[in-house]
């Protein structure tokens, strides 16, 4: 059996993607689609876009395709999500890829930056996985990393250090939740240039060895190769950052 072949079939299945509206988050979601799994498309503030993914997906790919809106920083509102979706067609898969991700040292970090970036990129995935596990009886969770979970520095404190326990966590939860929920993360680097201009992009990749950014094809075969691997594979954190956490 070839694995492109057979196994990188999401056909009739359906995925909820968290922060599903713009960017990286965008990628997951026509990656689904093109593996033909129907996609839930969450976002908080993005409603314009997120209505324009839908209409591209359902347009361009064999997939259905519908919108969500859920406020991450609401605990209430969140435990609503997995019930809201399930309604909707019953999840085979969770992909917790919503975050802030604010460039803050520690010193300049306040108690509600710390706070706000714990909801939305480390409560947030805990409740979703929580009530995704009470409703589903087989099923995956893909939690998005960064390569800084595994090697944190003093850089986008609150993140890094939201991102670390979620990493923690995607390895409890594997232990937790085996052997009929498969969880694992995908930790990523250079994927998309930052969301503004200001930022030099060459400066950015100096220290990959790849020297390069990632190919959009990379992130969308990532993914899609965690929500269809082997059972056998889960707790694992695989890197798709050149190399960055290396060095």
């Amino acid at each position: 059996m070839r694995y492109n072949d057979e196994m990188n079939n999401l056909q009739g299945k359906t995925i909820l993607i968290t922060g599903a509206a713009r960017r990286v988050g965008k990628i997951f979601a026509i990656a689904c689609a093109k593996a033909g799994a129907d996609v839930i498309i969450h976002h908080g503030h993005s409603p314009d876009e997120a209505e324009s993914l839908r209409d591209e997906i359902t347009a361009s790919y064999n997939a259905s395709a519908w919108v969500l809106t859920c406020d991450l920083s609401l605990p209430a509102s969140v435990s609503q999500l997995i019930t809201q979706a399930n309604e909707i067609s019953p999840l085979y898969a969770l992909v917790n890829s919503a975050s802030i991700f604010e460039n803050l040292s520690f010193q300049e970090t306040t108690l509600e930056n710390w706070e706000k970036h714990f909801a939305i990129n480390l409560t947030a995935p805990f409740l979703l996985s929580q009530a995704f596990a009470k409703q589903t009886q087989h099923g995956r969770i893909v939690n998005i990393l960064d390569w800084r979970a595994l090697r944190p520095g003093a850089d986008h404190f609150p993140y890094t250090i939201t991102k670390s326990a979620l990493a923690a966590m995607t390895k409890s939860l594997a232990v937790a939740l085996a052997p009929n929920i498969i969880v694992n993360g995908l930790a990523l680097g250079a994927i998309l240039p930052p969301a503004d201009s200001s930022s030099d992009k060459n400066k950015i990749v100096e220290n990959v060895p790849a020297q390069r950014w990632a190919e959009t094809k990379e992130v969308e075969d990532a993914l899609i190769f965690l929500l269809t691997c082997p059972t056998y594979i889960t707790g694992e954190i695989i890197h798709l950052d050149g190399g960055r956490h290396l060095i």
